[in-house]
């Protein structure tokens, strides 16, 4: 089990809060750095089917980090200045009302 640090903790909490949504390549970026970062076991990963067009980007994303050997320490670290980035870019309000993750 990796340690995860704090700036890891708290760059998840702000890439909730946003104010203006990021890509679709830069979600599944952070999506991949938040699952290698958390050392996720990506080949118990269950691979989505044909038709899931979402999880099946979301299965690739993780994929392309797994395969790049990105340790989890280097996830969480580039995962903060992914969330910096997109904080620059977007806007970012420390007030706003963190919106609910959707599962799918």
């Amino acid at each position: 089990m990796v340690d995860i640090s704090p700036a890891f903790t708290k760059a998840q909490e702000d890439s909730r809060k946003l104010t203006s949504k990021p890509t679709n390549d830069e979600l599944l970026e952070l999506y991949a750095l938040f699952k290698v970062g958390n050392d996720e076991d990506f080949s118990k990963a269950e691979k989505p089917g044909m038709f899931d067009l979402k999880n099946k980007y979301k299965y690739q994303a993780w994929q392309k980090v797994v395969d790049e050997g990105v340790s989890a320490t280097d996830a969480q670290e580039r995962y903060v200045k992914l969330v910096e980035t997109l904080k620059e870019k977007y806007g970012y309000d420390e007030n706003k009302e963190p919106e609910a993750v959707k599962s799918s």
